[in-house]
């Protein structure tokens, strides 16, 4: 059990943080679950529309620290490489 206020104030702000970056991921899992229905669809279009715009946030979720930079790298990758194999 925490036993300074430091490491109480500490316990109350993880748990803040703990439910913006469980939202976030969630987000960003449904950007990409809208890339993989497009690809799944068979549309390239739409699938190369999708990830566009999944892009962004997905850069925005490393930058926040919620994915780590190679974890987003390699998702966009194999991504990207399904779509051009359409």
């Amino acid at each position: 059990m925490a036993n300074t206020p430091q490491a109480r104030k500490r316990i109350r702000r993880n748990g803040r943080r703990t439910i913006v970056n469980v939202n976030r991921k969630s987000r960003i899992r449904s950007f990409l679950k809208s890339v993989e229905a497009a690809i799944e669809g068979g549309d390239k279009a739409a699938a190369a529309e999708a990830l566009k715009v999944a892009q962004p946030e997905l850069a925005r979720g490393v930058a926040k620290g919620v994915f780590h930079r190679n974890t987003a790298a390699r998702k966009m990758s194999r991504l990207s490489k399904r779509i051009a194999a359409l």
